[in-house]
């Protein structure tokens, strides 16, 4: 129990943070809620519901995200029933257990590692010519995934399902524990939700983070970490399961906030 008593901070959004807070609680962590990311409806869901009637279209749709499907599907489905012919592939057990809630159970997914570029290694994405592929996502984000499978011979529909912001909190929690020396680490689950964080936090604390453990599990969003100044980066293995075993393994060996 190498986490009991540790104060852990949590920058998933809110609504999303609750399956890594339990699994933290569950070892003896105190979970220390602070989104970076605010995901937001669209003002105008139209284009949602146009793709919604064109599904059937499609060879392939790929959901970039958990939040792309529920914001997609909670359009879509009341709509419309998903057609059964129509492929799905999607980035992580996150999003897989997302789509299954939605009676989506088969599913295109890398196993080892959740990004763009797993994802694009799969033998249903290697052979993509003349394919018809539609792909939700927030607004902005990475062009990996559509530049690459339209450099294979796809078309490409992108739909943007949701919408990010950085939100308006206060950082004084958070820099009162490291004050006292009780904020052990941070999770830090995106780039983008990292430059927030950064920003959010103010010149005090962006020198408190920059001592503080921060585990990351994808190598992007270490490198980025690194280019701010943080100086405990940890990278672990994909998903809430990899940070709690990178967390897990880091404190077992006694290392303090201050080490």
């Amino acid at each position: 129990m190498s986490l009991v008593g540790r104060h852990v901070a949590v920058t998933r959004p809110a609504g999303q943070a609750a399956h890594l807070a339990t699994a933290l609680t569950e070892q003896g962590a105190i979970p220390v809620f602070f989104p970076v990311l605010e995901i937001r409806d669209l003002e105008d869901v139209t284009p949602v519901l146009d793709a919604a009637i064109r599904l059937d279209t499609y060879d392939l749709a790929v959901f970039v995200s958990p939040n792309a499907i529920e914001k997609a599907l909670a359009l879509i489905l009341p709509r419309r029933a998903w057609p059964s012919a129509l492929r799905v592939a999607a980035l992580g057990k996150s999003s897989e257990r997302a789509l299954a809630r939605h009676g989506i159970h088969e599913v295109i997914s890398p196993p080892l590692r959740f990004d763009s570029e797993a994802l694009l290694d799969l033998p249903e994405l290697t052979d993509v010519r003349g394919r018809h592929i539609i792909i939700f996502r927030g607004d902005g984000g990475r062009e990996l995934l559509g530049d690459t499978l339209k450099a294979r011979g796809a078309t490409i529909d992108y739909v943007t399902c949701y919408r990010r912001s950085q939100p308006k909190l206060d950082p004084a929690p958070l820099l009162k524990l490291w004050e006292e020396g009780r904020l052990d680490a941070v999770t830090l689950t995106s780039s983008e939700g990292l430059r927030n964080f950064y920003n959010m936090l103010g010149r005090l604390g962006q020198a408190w983070l920059k001592k503080t453990p921060a585990f990351v599990p994808h190598q992007r969003i270490a490198e980025q970490a690194r280019a701010l100044g943080l100086v405990r980066v940890i990278p672990t293995e994909p998903g809430d399961d990899g940070l709690m075993a990178g967390l897990m393994q880091y404190f077992a060996h006694g290392y303090s906030n201050t080490d």
